[in-house]
């Protein structure tokens, strides 16, 4: 049986799609926080509250694997202890949603991946990392708004980011849960190719016809403009934080793993631009 948390989220949900494809879906469990929105998902459904260990624990009862889909709230790395414990008392596998090149990077949004990764090397818990670089889709409300406003902004100067689909992401994580050979393994997971904020812009003005450019500004100007845009200071910080990151190319990997797990190529910001604006 395998188990897959956070089942109601975006990516959770694609990634029991993905399973029920490889395998019968009586054999996949989606555990969810609030169960009534994983109702849809066709498999059996269980209760998992991060903060409530006991949930959890019974969630994972009878698992051989569990996918540990990263949470995001403050308290995350203790939730996710609380994940991994119950894994490691189940006797399950653990496979667990990562950041890039958590153990070295000084980027900020990675700082509780590492500690989990930590975490989980210190349990004894059998386990499989996957260190998903960022999700094309991280970046819908810049390319829908980037028309009108005729810029794309950012604080990442020409560093490059080599991301992928969330789906693509999805179909690894399910290639891992129904595969074998991959007991402790770190996957660092990554699109075939890498693009700049100006490609980006020069994206969407091939596609719309309207000019739109690049508008790299200073970090904290840049945390300013996300935060006039509605997002709370501190994750406005965290995001032009990863900016910053970016331009010391922290995201530019390109493996070529993702793509070999998933068997196919992965989606490009260009695709994904047409997806969202042709």
């Amino acid at each position: 049986m395998i188990v897959v948390t956070g089942a109601s989220g975006h990516l959770g949900r694609l990634v029991v799609e993905e399973l029920t494809k490889r395998v019968p879906a009586a054999q996949v469990v989606a555990a969810a926080r609030t169960p009534q929105k994983a109702a849809d998902l066709g498999v059996e459904v269980r209760e998992a509250d991060y903060d409530r260990p006991e949930t959890i624990e019974a969630a994972v009862r009878g698992a051989a694997k569990v996918l540990l889909i990263s949470g995001i709230e403050p308290q995350r790395v203790r939730q996710h202890a609380a994940v991994v414990d119950a894994a490691k008392q189940a006797g399950a596998t653990l496979v667990y949603t990562s950041a890039p090149r958590a153990d070295s990077t000084e980027a900020a949004l990675a700082a509780d991946h590492r500690a989990t990764e930590e975490y989980i090397k210190a349990a004894g818990v059998t386990y499989t990392i996957l260190r998903n670089n960022w999700y094309n889709e991280v970046y819908e409300q810049s390319i829908v708004t980037a028309p009108e406003l005729g810029a794309v902004y950012g604080a990442a100067g020409d560093g490059r980011v080599a991301s992928a689909s969330r789906a693509d992401y999805a179909a690894a994580a399910a290639a891992v849960l129904t595969g074998e050979s991959h007991d402790g393994k770190v996957y660092e997971l990554a699109g075939d190719t890498t693009w700049s904020r100006a490609d980006l812009a020069a994206e969407i003005s091939k596609v719309t016809g309207k000019e739109v450019a690049y508008r790299d500004l200073p970090k904290d100007e840049y945390a300013g403009v996300l935060a006039g845009a509605g997002l709370p200071a501190a994750f406005a910080e965290l995001l032009a934080d990863v900016d910053v990151n970016i331009s010391r190319g922290w995201l530019d990997d390109t493996s070529g793993t993702l793509r070999e797990l998933i068997g196919r190529p992965t989606q490009t910001i260009g695709d994904y631009v047409r997806s969202l604006l042709a």
